[in-house]
């Protein structure tokens, strides 16, 4: 399916079944830690991208072929900004009405200083943005936004969120070396979170491929230094380990790439993910991934992570070429 992917495993939100709104890579941020690539041309155009209906039937037809145990949560999670699509509001409203599992949405927060996306987000059960920097320097150092989306109209939107919505509100904070891991960052973030008063902070590292090569995830210092200074609502959120479910595609290609286009997986995750297959079965699905030209390779942190094709990592991408030999 091109919209619905899934269930897949979140560190913070279980086996969750994405909903995808917007084409790869809509976003008016280009943050560093990426791990879809760079936002290339940066877009802060809010439209129908993809028509209501076809998203909802890909929905009813992947909510019907689950049971309801397999799936903890139905999650927005877009190729980029899932707000910039005009009628999430509705979408969120109609899944409501098909299913008791409850909504989250994945978001970086940027547009939340619009009263109207405010509104269509206040039904999710969850809504999760971004709070990586403190500082209008450091905002545009990581999050590289769209000249729009000031720091200051941000800052006001996590604030009058909170102010309005009743759900669960969890910020999360991506950690990255250097940058937003020192003693004074911190400490800025946490006057903030004092500020906007989020139901819980998740600390998370970029551990899948980030947009940048240089891009570290903070070390086990600044992982304990920020633990102590954003206090007892933050936690660090580790990556987690659970099953992808290849079910949703046409075939077991389509479901993996359809999953890499939003969620790239480690060459050892999508070993795993196939390994009830056949031997045999196993060699073919590699070789037309390899062969594929909707999938690329990249290595991070010494790993080889699959991604969509048309992410835009600018170094070290490359594809992989067919084995002739097994």
């Amino acid at each position: 399916m091109k919209y619905v992917f899934g269930p897949v495993p979140s560190r913070r939100l279980g086996q969750s079944l994405g909903i995808d709104t917007i084409p790869l890579k809509t976003c008016n941020w280009n943050c560093v830690y990426c791990q879809l690539g760079r936002s290339k041309p940066l877009c802060n155009e809010r439209r129908d991208y993809i028509p209501l209906h076809e998203i909802m039937s890909q929905v009813e037809k992947a909510l019907a072929s689950h049971n309801q145990d397999e799936i903890d949560w139905v999650t927005f999670v877009g190729s980029g900004e899932p707000t910039l699509h005009a009628g999430i509001g509705w979408l969120i409203q109609e899944v409501k009405k098909i299913t008791d599992i409850p909504i989250a949405v994945i978001t970086n927060g940027s547009l939340l200083f619009i009263e109207p996306v405010r509104k269509a987000l206040s039904t999710a059960d969850a809504v999760l943005p971004s709070l990586d920097a403190a500082t209008p320097e450091l905002y545009k150092k990581i999050n590289r936004p769209h000249p729009d989306i000031t720091f200051e109209k941000f800052l006001g939107g996590l604030i009058n969120f909170r102010k309005e919505y009743k759900g669960q509100y969890w910020l999360e904070v991506m950690l990255v070396n250097g940058l937003n891991d020192t003693e004074e960052a911190l400490n800025e973030i946490a006057k903030l979170i004092q500020k906007i008063q989020p139901d819980k902070v998740h600390i998370g590292l970029p551990t899948r491929p980030p947009a940048e090569k240089w891009v570290k995830p903070s070390d086990e210092e600044g992982l304990m230094r920020a633990t102590t200074i954003l206090g007892k609502v933050a936690t660090v959120v580790h990556p987690c380990e659970g099953k992808f479910d290849l079910s949703s595609g046409e075939s077991i290609v389509d479901a993996i790439i359809a999953i890499i286009t939003r969620h790239p997986m480690s060459e050892e995750q999508l070993q795993r993910a196939i390994e009830k297959f056949s031997k045999d079965h196993q060699l073919q699905i590699l070789d037309a991934l390899e062969g594929s030209e909707h999938a690329q390779t990249v290595e991070r942190f010494g790993k080889i992570f699959w991604c969509g094709a048309t992410s835009v990592f600018p170094d070290q991408t490359f594809h992989r070429k067919p084995r002739k030999n097994h």
